[in-house]
């Protein structure tokens, strides 16, 4: 933990944050009561804090493990940088994450704005925002989704992920905020360019070498 601490410490903070305030939320009715999102109050300018906590509480504790496993993967490694990958820097770390955390809740705050039974929690927003900033660095490496065997080019995995969002959240048959999941990625992607105008040049040239490849 040291490592990841002196490596990446504003995720490594995040990190720890979140699974103690979810695991917090847990056992204490109160809190998760005000820090859960609730569109409806927030449209009515109350409970405004909780387009920012609401991120940092979870359903239960599948919902927790697969957005953190999902941030382990991805978010020490965009701060610090890899194998030869730059990273975003650990103040623009912080940037990203907690900007993109607030902008993946508002579509939902004014989608939900009328629905005075929706809630919404979850680091979800703020994790695809992280997961799309990493395929900005490195958009020919590998990424898994199951149940696909094999591993599938980042950028490929990008353009999956949000048609899948855009059919989900027009669909809406099941308990989850597809919208979050979708404007957190498109966040990530805006916030990481404007901190970094540079990437977007970094990333077409991987993809030119990797396109070059294939006939060859």
């Amino acid at each position: 933990m040291m490592e990841y601490l002196q490596m990446a410490p504003v995720a490594s903070v995040i990190f720890a944050f979140t699974i103690l305030t979810s695991l917090w939320a847990f056992y204490n009715e109160n809190v998760y009561a005000q820090m859960i999102l609730h569109p409806f109050s927030v449209a009515r300018g109350q409970r405004q804090y909780t387009v920012l906590t609401s991120g940092f509480i979870h359903a239960d504790w599948m919902h927790l493990f697969f957005n953190m496993l999902s941030y382990y993967f991805f978010a020490f490694q965009l701060e610090a940088g890899s194998d030869g990958i730059p990273g975003i820097g650990h103040w623009q770390f912080g940037v990203l994450y907690f900007v993109s955390l607030i902008l993946s809740d508002l579509p939902t705050v004014y989608k939900h704005r009328n629905d005075e039974w929706y809630h919404s929690l979850g680091a979800s927003g703020a994790v695809s925002a992280v997961i799309f900033s990493a395929i900005l660095y490195n958009p020919v490496g590998k990424m898994l989704i199951m149940p696909i065997p094999v591993g599938i080019p980042a950028w490929l995995f990008g353009v999956l992920y949000l048609v899948y969002c855009n059919y989900a959240s027009k669909r809406a048959t099941d308990n989850i905020n597809h919208d979050a999941h979708m404007f957190g990625a498109l966040s990530g992607l805006l916030i990481t360019i404007a901190l970094n105008p540079h990437v977007v040049n970094q990333c077409i040239g991987k993809l030119t070498v990797a396109a070059q490849s294939l006939f060859h």
